[in-house]
């Protein structure tokens, strides 16, 4: 295509047939679910494309901003030399942003990491008439609800909420909210103002036939009804099982006794931080702030941790005797979880007797605490030991709590 007034050839084949009809698709609020290489986000990060050509401009989301130019950026930009449009769109990569030349319509991404610069995004023409949520489960509510108010302004296009995602647990804010009349059985869900389309890898016809055997060999429980079949996560090897979700801004002004976490990390895992209150006479933990960072020296680390927990005595991973040091010198208040033998599942056992109440703003604390389970043998027998890796803020959040349990414990031996 030379000159470009000509009309831009979209040929049907070039999408999967599941997702045709949703190319136009008008509902206000447009969730894209279901299983690993089901082919979601390709085909919103296209339509993203080809609403820019028609003048819609979107704003593309993720909770954290650097993983946008490695997932989003890219597959809309695929998606524009996969069609040929590239001369009708100028690429920002050092901005993140794409301008449609045709139409002055706009894509911006931003992170989820600094909501308050997301309030103040804005295409250079126009308002924002779509907004793409990338992993939307890693979000949370209140984040969303934020996000809505930017869908606002005089245009002509319909405005659009767009949520791609895996189904990872029925406990989830978003299965809560919009799944009430969707039914397990189910693919798709269109009333005049939500659409619910759940796919798997079968829908995609462009993987390749070892893309297909890797999915369908998944041997895991969880992972083969979550990431294989598209369906909500039954988390039958869940270890922590009481776990909430509300909006805990008023208690975090009125908590008079707060306990901090810490847990070490640096390049290939981060270091993480929780801010607790515990209810000891209802048997409630509720965890109110929470930060995870890759590659903090310890200087920077204070500075996080005196804005983070200003006073509050932090109790951190015991296992390194200088980093604490140090974090002392710099003024905050650091001491070394006592552990002991077996203090992980004595921590864990400890939690489960209580109901964790998390802020809706802690997403990574909720995804940790909802996909925490036990490992299983080689028979799919449970064993009483967690699985690893993904429970940086939960071991930050023993930590926090250790002197309670210890207290509990000692209070018990007493009677």
């Amino acid at each position: 295509m030379t000159d470009s007034s000509r009309r831009l050839s979209v040929p049907a084949h070039a999408f999967n047939d599941c997702y045709l009809d949703c190319l136009t698709a008008p509902q206000r609020h447009q969730l894209y679910f279901g299983g690993a290489g089901s082919g979601k986000s390709a085909f919103v990060a296209a339509r993203c494309m080809l609403d820019a050509l028609c003048g819609r401009s979107t704003l593309v989301v993720r909770q954290v901003a650097r993983t946008l130019r490695f997932s989003c950026y890219n597959e809309i930009s695929k998606a524009i030399t996969r069609f040929g449009a590239q001369e009708h769109f100028r690429m920002n990569r050092t901005e993140m942003s794409i301008t449609c030349l045709r139409s002055g319509a706009q894509i911006l991404f931003a992170g989820l990491d600094d909501v308050e610069k997301v309030k103040s995004i804005t295409p250079e023409n126009g308002v924002l008439t779509d907004i793409w949520v990338e992993e939307a489960t890693e979000t949370g509510q209140s984040d969303i609800q934020q996000l809505e108010k930017r869908l606002r302004g005089l245009s002509r296009h319909t405005k659009r909420l767009t949520m791609t995602f895996n189904p990872v647990s029925r406990g989830h804010w978003i299965y809560q909210r919009f799944f009430g009349a969707f039914a397990d059985d189910r693919t798709k869900l269109v009333t005049p103002d939500l659409l619910i389309l759940r796919t798997t890898y079968r829908h995609n016809r462009f993987l390749t036939a070892d893309d297909r055997r890797a999915m369908e060999a998944e041997s895991d429980r969880y992972f083969r009804q979550v990431y294989t079949l598209g369906q909500w996560g039954e988390m039958g090897d869940a270890i922590l099982t009481r776990v909430k979700t509300e909006d805990l801004s008023a208690l975090f002004k009125t908590a008079d006794v707060l306990r901090c976490g810490l847990d070490f990390g640096f390049a290939k895992d981060p270091c993480a931080a929780v801010l607790a209150h515990y209810d000891r006479a209802r048997k409630r933990i509720y965890i109110l702030k929470e930060f995870s960072a890759h590659s903090l020296t310890n200087d920077l680390l204070a500075d996080r941790l005196r804005a983070f927990a200003p006073g509050v005595p932090v109790t951190c991973d015991s296992s390194e005797p200088k980093s604490i040091a140090e974090l002392r010198r710099l003024g905050v208040p650091a001491y070394p979880a006592r552990k002991g033998p077996d203090s992980v599942l004595h921590g864990i056992q400890w939690l489960m007797q209580h109901e964790l109440i998390v802020d809706t703003r802690c997403t990574q604390t909720i995804r940790e605490l909802t996909q925490y389970r036990w490992r299983r043998d080689a028979r799919g027998n449970a064993l009483p030991i967690p699985e690893t890796g993904d429970d940086h803020l939960i071991d930050a959040l023993r930590y926090a709590l250790e002197g309670d349990r210890l207290a509990a414990y000692a209070a018990a031996q007493r009677r």
